[in-house]
């Protein structure tokens, strides 16, 4: 068979003009989500201070079961000076109380800081810098931009949350053994269910971040000052404690972020009261709807 004689190709499919040329670029030059996903959490875990921050509160757990281990038990006033410091008196030889008790007494500013740090640099940072800019001119949807980011931050204050509760339950049982595994009912845990108390408990605080990050990426989508973002959303933390230690403002409570953020302790009781717990997060997810409609309406109609 000659070359004359082969079957020639239809000219509807070799026309360059034709909608099957023009399709085929758009498809292929779509960035898929996965890579640009593996690309923020590379970015994420290899930012300096990010390790740095990680690595400090590894070392909280590590630092409160050395100086409970070597100082006098902490003493209250009968208002609890106090729930803290109960708290911080069981621990001194309960293992099973050092990891929970360290998220808690982490939950007034060390965690947060990272949630409104993680958002700031997700937005406010590559912003300021001039990596968004060119991200948003990529053939990268703005939703799935938010979305990665969002993502992004969630994996961060995870981390976090995860981190310190294995290094409470690894130095709880350096120092106590796991012959002190209690609850504050009475009743003697086995290893593996103390691990799982002290993990959902790290799960619930992880939630509670969430809602602290998607406010930080609000915040981040108005403006290209990252330290704008920490303060805000710092400072927002600090006036929400100080608003809910006010009893006159009780009416205000239910709709304060860190109002249950105490009740995280309820883990440690058998059976497990699950009423403030499920509270906490509703009202977490509340926050995390309303926070991250309001960045995506923002990063929709903002200019790149």
């Amino acid at each position: 068979m000659t070359e004359f004689d082969r079957p020639q190709p239809d000219a509807s499919t070799t026309n360059v003009e034709g909608p099957l040329w023009t399709a085929e670029p758009v498809a292929r030059d779509r960035v898929p989500v996965g890579r640009l996903l593996r690309s923020e959490l590379s970015l994420i875990y290899r930012r300096p201070r990010n390790l740095v921050l990680l690595g400090i509160l590894a070392a909280i757990p590590v630092i409160m079961g050395i100086a409970l281990a070597v100082i006098e038990k902490p003493t209250g006033g009968p208002d609890g000076e106090g729930r803290n410091v109960a708290l911080l008196t069981t621990a001194a030889g309960n293992a099973l109380v050092l990891p929970v008790a360290a998220l808690v007494v982490s939950l007034t500013l060390m965690l947060p800081l990272v949630a409104a740090m993680s958002g700031a640099d997700a937005i406010a940072g590559e912003q300021a810098s001039g990596t968004l800019r060119g991200l948003l001119l990529a053939p990268v949807g703005r939703g799935r931009v938010l979305l990665v980011k969002a993502v992004g931050v969630a994996m961060l204050t995870s981390t976090a949350a995860v981190l310190m509760a294995v290094s409470g339950i690894v130095t709880g049982l350096v120092f106590n053994g796991t012959d002190a595994l209690f609850t504050f009912s009475g009743t003697t845990e086995s290893l593996p269910g103390a691990v799982w108390r002290v993990l959902l408990a790290s799960a619930w605080v992880a939630v509670q971040l969430w809602a602290v990050g998607a406010v930080a990426l609000a915040v981040s989508t108005v403006t290209e000052h990252p330290i704008v973002v920490l303060v805000s959303v710092v400072g927002g933390v600090l006036l929400f404690s100080i608003l809910s230690a006010l009893e006159a403002l009780s009416w205000l409570h239910p709709f304060l972020l860190n109002t249950s953020w105490e009740s995280v302790v309820d883990v440690l009781r058998d059976p497990i009261p699950l009423d403030a717990l499920g509270e906490g997060i509703v009202r977490a997810g509340c926050y995390i709807v309303i926070a991250l409609s309001l960045a995506t309406a923002r990063m929709l109609t903002k200019d790149s």
